[in-house]
């Protein structure tokens, strides 16, 4: 198996391209696809300040990583949601890589600062915790983007990622969802901070290949409320279209940008957005739902 790029001994296969790599031929490869996808959909430039959301897996670390190296001004955003062992693993993680590397990094610990139990919230709401996790966590990195004066927020969600939420967002028709689908959400509100996506078009397998290389310090547990997860569904039914036909994440994944998101737009654009009658940050309806986990969390300890 030879490098398809400089002919020597390729290490690494990629079947979706057919092609191998060596170790430092796959690095110019990975480094090339975060510089297109950043230049092509305009995401930031180096003028621009980054928060980049980090929990501690491969794949933010890999951005995190590729962003500072590549000389971007980045600022990592942790949160600790108060899931046990797992949070305070991934906290260490997240800690040591900073001071290794004399990166910014931001900690919110909901626990701390705003008395929130995501356990408590799950039970009172009669939601689930990972609906209530992502709630606090969209509304931590827009409000703490905005009060700190970053141009974009960007996350590590990769190819599998987008695949997996696309086929389950295309399987319910959830319009608001898809609309809203894109390697870069334009802010549509002054206090709305762009989100960005600059790993989309790498696989979680490309990813892990990265941090390996550059012995980059990851968690490698997986939460541990992702067990049942529809999104662990729809990525085994996605691997195993892989496997019979290389290629199809990414088809999936480009046609719907190129050819179906566009039938969609006009529902994220016409969403009517309302600042919070509490903290001020963006909402559709009057008090936004954050202000309401704390306004309940503050109730129910009263009581």
């Amino acid at each position: 198996m030879k490098c398809v790029r400089c002919k020597g001994k390729g290490i690494i296969y990629l079947k979706r391209h057919n092609a191998a790599f060596c170790q430092d031929c796959f690095l110019y490869y990975y480094n090339n696809q975060v510089k297109k996808n950043i230049k092509k959909h305009r995401m930031f430039d180096k003028k621009d300040k980054i928060l980049v959301v980090i929990s501690g897996g491969k794949d933010s670390m890999a951005l995190w990583h590729i962003l500072a190296k590549e000389g971007y001004n980045v600022t990592g955003m942790y949160i600790n949601l108060g899931i046990g062992q797992y949070s305070d693993k991934s906290q260490q993680v997240v800690e040591s890589f900073a001071q290794k590397n004399g990166l910014e990094l931001i900690v919110k610990d909901i626990k701390k600062e705003y008395g929130l139990d995501i356990y408590k919230l799950s039970k009172l709401l009669k939601r689930s915790t990972c609906s209530v996790c992502g709630s606090i966590k969209r509304y931590l990195f827009n409000k703490i983007a905005y009060d700190g004066g970053f141009s974009a927020v960007a996350t590590g969600h990769n190819l599998d990622d987008e695949a997996a939420t696309l086929l389950g967002n295309v399987l319910s028709w959830e319009e608001g969802y898809l609309a809203r689908q894109s390697p870069v959400l334009e802010s549509i509100h002054p206090k709305l901070v762009k989100k960005v996506k600059p790993l989309y078009t790498l696989t979680e397998r490309e990813n892990l290949f990265y941090v390996l290389i550059n012995k980059i310090e990851f968690l490698h547990d997986e939460c541990p409320h992702a067990v049942g997860a529809r999104s662990i569904m729809y990525k085994d039914v996605l691997n195993r279209l892989e496997e019979e036909s290389p290629g199809t994440k990414q088809r999936f994944i480009t046609s719907f940008l190129e050819k179906g998101r566009k039938h969609f737009q006009d529902v994220y654009e016409k969403v009517e957005l309302k600042e919070c009658s509490i903290c001020g940050q963006v909402t559709t309806t009057d008090v936004c739902s954050f202000c309401r986990f704390v306004r309940l969390s503050n109730q129910n300890t009263e009581n």
